[in-house]
């Protein structure tokens, strides 16, 4: 037997526009700057304000024979443009984008006025990639081509950091399948170290031991301080990455002195040959804010200048005009749709502008003191921001997500300015990006020879007044990438 009944729930759902505008939020300025160039080839009602000029420039002399032909043309005073400024994304209808002459929905210019001078952009130098550089210089050294062959197999292996990650026996399999040849083991086992020697030496290798060793052996220094640091690489590794500095100067013989030299030498060498040889595009940072100080009054911008100005195409208002007879049904609630999606990109992206100032000038305000000064940070956590901007935390945590601003500091991520405080003896909250900075200080200025474990920190902080458990120091420690007391010991 069906019966009927009524039930009341409550939940919480999302709209399609509301799901839009969160993933917009989220977005850096680069990538919303790709997103809109995607929803330009996906949606013909989107244009951009070049696109306009564009055809403003080619229906001036249609409009100049329209003109002679005025008594033909009747318009009616209330779908003039003008007198619909402020029209909102509830009250911007189909009707509206008939009867629009300038189909313009939401210009960005009603909220900002761009500088139309161009920014001067520094040219950025071309540089000749490694792995071109490193087949040059193999090429002086050998006229094989074979070897050629085997080094270009191995240069095209080594990772961004300079290492050969790939195995050199499944290189030689590929190269004898490939090319029917009988390279064996022995020869590419030489042709890499001729690759290991070339510039930057260490290039190549495939473990931290072996790119030390090729850098050890093309150093200019004394012979026997070259020799030694040799045999400790060679030798004598797990001692010197434990820092065992006694059992080194008894298997060697030698004294704390030469032993000093020695391991100064290591450590300049670059356990990272292929850093650095990023391009100036793939190291750029781009802000989504700008700060600046104006005597004390902070002018918070939205560094959106590179995003293109949207606007509603009014080429297909006559295809959905109630009297077009010549477009099809299907073709009209195509226009429809794709007006409505075009609509509702334009609001989120401009509610997503507003949201964004908005958070930007509550982060500003509770951290005046470090956006003045540039150093000390007060406890603020997403909530707090939350709680004066009037949205849920999750849109402070996406505002936030992959945002940078630009101070007079340098560039920093958004992230940096909310921490979690410690509670001081006189009840008041410090920033944990204060605690960080005390326990960098305590360990420059601590005994080499003898460095302070994390017990011995906290205590030194906690006579500072700062109540600081040991496994919170090792927390911060291992967040500013400070090895433990062993790894930090000296001669």
């Amino acid at each position: 037997m069906i019966n009927l009944s009524q039930q009341m729930r409550l939940g919480l759902k999302l709209t399609p526009q509301q799901v839009q505008y969160l993933k917009l939020l989220q977005l850096p300025t680069m990538a919303l700057e790709q997103r809109i160039k995607t929803e330009l080839e996906l949606n013909p009602l989107l244009e951009t304000n070049e696109e306009l000029e564009q055809s403003l420039e080619q229906e001036e002399p249609d409009e100049a024979a329209a003109d002679s032909t005025d008594d033909k043309s009747e318009e009616k005073p209330e779908e003039k443009p003008d007198e619909k400024p402020n029209a909102t994304e509830d009250s911007y209808t189909l009707d509206d984008y008939i009867n629009d002459d300038l189909a313009g929905y939401k210009s960005p210019e009603a909220y900002r006025a761009q500088d139309e001078d161009e920014e001067y952009e520094r040219p950025i130098a071309s540089s000749v990639p490694m792995s071109e550089r490193l087949l040059s210089q193999f090429r002086l050294q050998s006229q094989d081509d074979t070897d050629f062959l085997i080094a270009e197999e191995i240069i095209g292996n080594v990772d961004e950091d300079g290492y050969l990650r790939r195995d050199l026996s499944l290189i030689v399999q590929d190269l004898n399948l490939s090319f029917g040849l009988e390279i064996t083991m022995e020869q590419a086992e030489q042709t890499l170290k001729r690759i290991q020697l070339l510039d930057p030496p260490g290039i190549a290798a495939r473990n931290l031991q072996e790119c030390l060793i090729s850098q050890a052996r093309t150093i200019q220094c004394e012979a026997h301080i070259k020799e030694l640091a040799l045999r400790i690489l060679q030798t004598h590794f797990d001692d010197l990455k434990l820092k065992r500095f006694d059992n080194l100067a008894s298997d060697l013989h030698v004294g704390l002195e030469t032993l000093k030299k020695v391991i100064d030498l290591i450590q300049r060498l670059n356990p990272k040959p292929g850093e650095g040889e990023f391009s100036a595009q793939e190291n750029y940072i781009t802000p989504d804010f700008i700060v600046e100080n104006d005597e004390g009054d902070f002018i918070i911008t939205l560094n959106d200048r590179s995003l293109p100005t949207l606007r509603i195409n009014k080429a297909y208002r006559d295809l959905v005009a109630p009297k077009s007879k010549k477009t099809s049904k299907e073709a009209k609630d195509f226009i429809k749709q794709k007006f409505e999606s075009a609509k509702w990109f334009i609001a989120s992206i401009h509610q997503r502008r507003e949201t964004l100032l908005k958070v930007m000038r509550s982060i500003v305000e509770r951290q005046k003191l470090w956006f003045s000064e540039g150093e000390v940070l007060k406890p603020m956590i997403y909530k707090d921001v939350a709680e004066v901007v009037g949205v849920d935390i999750s849109t402070i945590s996406r505002v936030v997500n992959s945002k940078y601003v630009q101070t007079e500091f340098g560039v920093h991520s958004l992230k940096r300015f909310f921490t979690s405080g410690l509670e001081t003896e006189s009840g008041e909250d410090v920033s944990n990006q204060v605690i960080k900075q005390r326990i960098k200080d305590i360990i420059e200025t601590e005994d080499p020879k003898k460095p302070l474990n994390d017990d011995k920190i906290a205590a030194m902080v906690g006579g500072q007044g700062v109540k600081i458990a040991r496994r919170t120091v090792a927390k911060y420690r291992e967040q500013m990438s400070i090895p433990i007391a062993r790894m930090r010991k000296k001669i």
